[in-house]
């Protein structure tokens, strides 16, 4: 398995993806299906924005993704990011998240942020203690502030401070 910038070809994996997240979990607040036109365009305009998107490979199959973007459109928030990162449902538990997280964290530090966020299902327990581990703290816990298989959902914020040289 190797990690690397995400490629037009790798689009069809990174849909499958976060399509299964949305249908089977609360780790993405959507609830319906996205195309692949719409992830084109997510990609473009990370990529277009100076932000990463990571793929994590092996061979041709896409294993998982990773990015980060603006975590709110006021100037004053520039060293501020909120990340993303799922996994393909068959290879959860194997340490591709946080390899991937490790390399976007990474990536965030050598563009000189400061913060990084991340929105968590607060039922989300693996997830929760997967950021823990990476340094992240419990910051803000909102309480039904989604709603998604008819039920109330909690979301938890995470930061961690990043390494920078500012």
């Amino acid at each position: 398995m190797i990690i690397r910038d995400a490629r037009e070809d790798d689009l069809p994996g990174i849909l499958a993806i976060y399509n299964e997240v949305i249908a089977n979990s609360t780790a993405v607040y959507a609830l319906e299906p996205v195309s692949l036109e719409n992830r084109a365009q997510w990609m473009a305009a990370r990529k277009a924005q100076g932000f990463p998107v990571l793929a994590a490979v092996e061979g041709t199959q896409v294993l998982g993704f990773a990015s980060y973007g603006e975590w709110r459109g006021a100037a004053a928030y520039k060293f501020t990011v909120e990340h993303t990162v799922h996994i393909d449902a068959g290879h959860r538990g194997h340490g591709i998240g946080r390899q991937l997280m490790e390399s976007l964290i990474a990536r965030a530090e050598r563009a000189g942020l400061h913060v990084m966020i991340g929105a968590i299902d607060a039922e989300n327990t693996a997830s929760l203690r997967f950021h823990e581990r990476l340094g992240f703290a419990r910051v803000a816990h909102f309480r039904e502030t989604g709603y998604k298989f008819g039920r109330w959902l909690d979301l938890v914020f995470m930061q961690r401070f990043l390494a920078t040289a500012k």
